[in-house]
């Protein structure tokens, strides 16, 4: 039989818990990436060339080498210097730092991108560098690239199956150890690769909502009167 809906029922519980899994890497590793890219993009744009040239660097090592590879240095070579890190929490780390990176080229655009009569009023106020990326610049920044962080979200999501690599009980794991249990890989990889379809599918449909609703907002932004 190539597909048997008894068994797709018999393992659907344990794929729906291990969704969760996966779900909670991708959010986290993704809050991490979010908080990492912002302030990776800030210190790039310093005028310090000690700071900038060193992160942009630190930047481009991380762009230009693997994500597996990254998740196995964190795994199993951060042990030898005494820092050993449980499975998923290697994972997200090496997810947010990954994914830091990409943002942080996001961010630096968006930065770039508001006027500069913005910073130069802000000097001329003598407003403090922390206040006027906190008040000033970052809220005119960052609405514009939310599309652009929403599709990386989608693309961390789709790399969650990474961690499979050390052992994360997640989503792809998990169907795996349950075809390699029952000799039948037909349905629980179709159902893992549905699943990934359709949470895809159903952020991209959210992020292009997030972009509509800041467009309107970007063009109207008094609201109707």
């Amino acid at each position: 039989m190539f597909w048997d809906w008894n068994y797709v029922w018999e393992i659907m519980p344990t794929l729906l818990r291990a969704s969760v899994v996966t779900i909670e890497a991708t959010l986290l590793g993704f809050a991490l990436a979010a908080v990492l890219g912002l302030v990776m993009a800030i210190l790039r744009m310093s005028k310090s060339q000690w700071i900038s040239v060193p992160t942009a660097a630190v930047i481009e090592f991380i762009r230009s080498t693997p994500l597996l590879i990254q998740i196995f240095f964190i795994f199993f070579v951060f042990p030898e210097f005494g820092l050993v890190l449980p499975a998923m929490t290697a994972g997200v780390i090496a997810l947010g730092l990954h994914y830091g990176a990409y943002c942080s080229e996001v961010y630096r655009a968006g930065l770039e991108n508001v006027p500069r009569g913005q910073w130069e009023a802000s000097t001329a106020l003598n407003l403090s560098p922390y206040i006027t990326f906190r008040d000033i610049i970052i809220p005119q920044a960052i609405p514009p690239v939310i599309p652009a962080l929403g599709n990386y979200l989608v693309a961390l999501f789709k790399e969650t199956p990474l961690l499979s690599a050390i052992a994360v009980l997640e989503l792809m794991q998990t169907a795996k150890i349950l075809g390699s249990e029952s000799f039948r890989y037909v349905e629980p990889i179709t159902l893992v690769g549905g699943f990934f379809l359709i949470m895809s599918l159903v952020a991209s449909m959210f992020i292009r909502q997030v972009e509509s609703s800041l467009n309107r907002s970007l063009r109207n932004p008094g609201g109707d009167k």
